[in-house]
C-alpha cells in the first residue's frame, strides 16, 4: 500500500492510497478514522476522480460520522467504566 496522495483540508487527515488495482480514501480526525475503497476500474479517469468524488456535501457526512463515532466511544467506554 502506497500513499499517492494528501489532500489539504481544516478538520481532517485526507490520504489517497494505492493498492491491487483499489485507491482507498483513507480520512483521519483525531484517533478515528474512515476507509473508503474503489477499483480503479470504476473511475474513468484515476485519480483525480477520487478528488472528484471528495465533495463538500460528502465531507460534511462524513464529519457527522466522526461526530456519531465519538459517542458511540464515550458511550461504550463509559459503560466499561460504570
Amino acid at each position: 500500500m502506497r500513499v499517492i496522495a494528501e489532500l489539504p483540508h481544516p478538520e481532517f487527515k485526507i490520504s489517497i492510497l494505492n493498492m491491487n488495482q483499489k485507491f482507498i480514501i483513507r480520512i483521519e480526525k483525531g484517533t478515528y478514522e474512515q476507509l473508503y475503497k474503489i477499483s480503479e476500474m470504476d473511475l474513468t479517469d484515476g485519480v483525480n476522480s477520487v478528488f472528484e468524488l471528495l465533495d463538500e456535501e460528502f465531507l460534511k457526512t462524513v464529519n457527522e460520522r466522526f461526530k456519531s463515532m465519538l459517542t458511540d466511544f464515550k458511550g461504550a467506554y463509559s459503560r466499561y467504566n460504570f
